[in-house]
């Protein structure tokens, strides 16, 4: 009786020291190199997630920074000049002031230009859904819905309309604070 109860956990043991040899030898032949630059970015960006730059969240905003030859058409408006000179001067590029730049809501801001295409059942907020995939709508660089740009505002600017799941956004409020 205590040989094979020894003789199976021996088994059982090198049957996964086996599949672990596979499991490391695998991920490292499929392993993904990434710049580290992206995180070094990522992390001095403002984190609004808000796709005001065009890209689906900071993350990629960053990774499109790190890989662009030029920042010319790059900038965060969440941030403004201050925050892309210091991410010019990360990466040892320089950067012209640009005007100041009020909010839009691409995909035609309303929801039948954006149709569903899937359902996301997760954590409310857009920070996790744009690094999961780029929104559950037809369009791939509006607004994922889940409010984070209302609480990142330093104006109150926006509000998210409980009706349609997009900012609303006020103009004035956000061109008098960029000016002042």
């Amino acid at each position: 009786m205590t040989t094979t109860i020894i003789f199976t956990i021996v088994c059982l043991s090198l049957l996964g020291l086996g599949l672990a040899l596979i499991l490391y030898f695998t991920a490292q032949k499929f392993k993904v190199e990434e710049d580290p630059r992206i995180d070094d970015v990522e992390a001095i960006l403002p984190g609004a997630n808000c796709g005001g730059c065009g890209f689906a969240g900071c993350r990629a905003f960053a990774e499109g920074c790190v890989k662009a030859e030029s920042l010319d058409n790059m900038y965060c408006p969440v941030g403004g000049n201050d925050v892309m000179k210091n991410v010019a001067g990360y990466l040892g590029r320089t950067i012209a002031e640009k005007a100041p730049q009020v909010a839009v809501v691409k995909c035609n801001g309303n929801c039948d230009s954006r149709p569903k295409t899937s359902n996301y059942d997760g954590y409310q907020s857009c920070a996790v859904m744009s690094t999961l995939y780029s929104g559950d709508t037809g369009c791939r660089y509006g607004c994922l819905g889940q409010g984070d740009c209302e609480v990142s505002c330093k104006f109150d600017a926006l509000k998210m309309d409980p009706r349609t799941g997009l900012p609303e956004i006020d103009e004035n409020i956000c061109f008098v604070h960029e000016q002042g």
